[in-house]
């Protein structure tokens, strides 16, 4: 389902079932402050178009940015207390609780208030959740979330670009591990500082957008770091993820790739195709280490770093996510930006660029366990996202 003003209709990659219900609340103490809520209207169709298979082509009517004043209106009193996802300890997904009762967060100076319609999930969330970077977090109780996509319904007194009404899309945390917010995306409302945020792309719906933010982000900046430009060639490993299916149309559509390759499993070899990639490569039946070829950059999503290293020319560039790093590789942690999403806008609203959504979403509210036990088997297409947000 896809929140939507019945205007224009865009189609895009991405693939759908769905998985059982979650454990119910514990309630957190969080502070208090005021009230709103905004109803939604949603509507989708499926079709299916040959040679496709096993890809499903959903085309939804998507809210081609209704006005300010339009969602404005539908805007009512924000409540002092929300439902969100939060875990007051670290641990595997069952630490994950349901809290009808968690205070709405204060806005500071420089910050929104955000009416959640949509987030995504990324690893760095059940990385976090599981402890992993303890040493830099924010206090527990935490509300998880990185990605959001949604409705401003309250700014602060510095904000000077964003207004109550506008669409809205972003990564909220601007150090992905030093100190991110301790209220997140999982919830009906975050405050997110305002340069971090974006206008939602007119042609795409929160779902969409929702799964753009950090991935789209870590695509763009790990390219920029390598110093890739036009007439250079790539190989992407794990193309079809939620960050790799983004570095290849980056790598084609914004910086000029002479040549994208890229690895997926039998089933998403025509995915990549449809993204632009030249030679895909089934990393279940051969080895990209052993191609005679070599890549400019390989751009590692996966964990692969000792294998990538084999396969970059000399002087040229590995870019590690994840795993080991083999030099020449390098490791980098995404800084959360809105004026990246706001220069790759043009090319996400002419097509050229296009949010893959992973088939078993968007998953319900209620369904947020399930959504993290998914991600955690390292086999989502594109992202993972959670719509509808009560």
């Amino acid at each position: 389902m896809f929140t939507s003003t019945p205007s224009q209709l865009t189609a895009f990659h991405s693939l759908s079932l769905l998985p059982p219900l979650s454990s119910p609340p514990q309630p957190y103490p969080f502070r208090e402050t005021n009230k709103r809520t905004i109803p939604t209207t949603t509507i989708s169709v499926s079709v299916r178009k040959p040679g496709l298979s096993p890809f499903r082509l959903r085309v939804s009517a998507n809210s081609q940015a209704a006005p300010a004043s339009t969602e404005a209106s539908k805007l009512s009193s924000i409540p002092s207390e929300m439902k969100a996802w939060v875990y007051g300890e670290y641990g595997g997904v069952d630490v994950l609780k349901f809290d009808s009762k968690v205070s709405v967060p204060e806005v500071k100076e420089d910050q929104v208030l955000v009416k959640v319609v949509a987030a995504a999930l990324n690893p760095v969330d059940f990385k976090r959740r599981q402890g992993k970077f303890k040493a830099t977090d924010s206090p527990l109780p935490t509300v998880p979330g990185y990605d959001v996509a949604g409705v401003v319904v309250k700014v602060g007194s510095q904000v000077k670009d964003l207004k109550v009404g506008d669409e809205v899309y972003g990564d909220i945390n601007e150090k992905a591990l030093d100190g991110p917010e301790q209220f997140g995306s999982l919830a009906e409302y975050t405050a997110v500082q305002e340069k971090l945020l974006a206008p939602k792309p007119k042609n795409l719906d929160f779902v969409q957008a929702a799964g753009l933010p950090l991935a789209i982000e870590t695509a763009y900046e790990g390219l920029e770091r390598t110093g890739f430009s036009a007439g250079k060639s790539i190989l992407v490993l794990n193309g079809a993820g939620g960050v790799g299916s983004l570095v290849i149309q980056l790598a084609k559509q914004v910086f000029g790739a002479s040549k994208v390759a890229a690895t997926s499993s039998t089933g998403k070899l025509d995915l990549l195709k449809s993204l632009g990639v030249d030679l895909a490569i089934d990393y279940t039946k051969e080895n990209f280490e052993d191609l005679p070829e070599k890549f400019d950059v390989v751009y590692d999503a996966i964990g692969q770093c000792d294998k990538a290293v084999k396969v970059v020319k000399e002087g040229g560039s590995v870019v590690a996510l994840t795993g080991a790093v083999t030099p020449p590789g390098f490791r980098f942690v995404v800084t959360s930006n809105g004026a990246v999403l706001r220069k790759l806008n043009p090319y996400l609203e002419s097509g050229k660029v296009k949010p893959v959504i992973d088939p078993k979403g968007p998953f319900p509210f209620t369904k947020v366990v399930e959504a993290f036990s998914y991600i955690e088997t390292n086999r989502a297409t594109g992202k993972v996202v959670i719509h509808p947000i009560p």
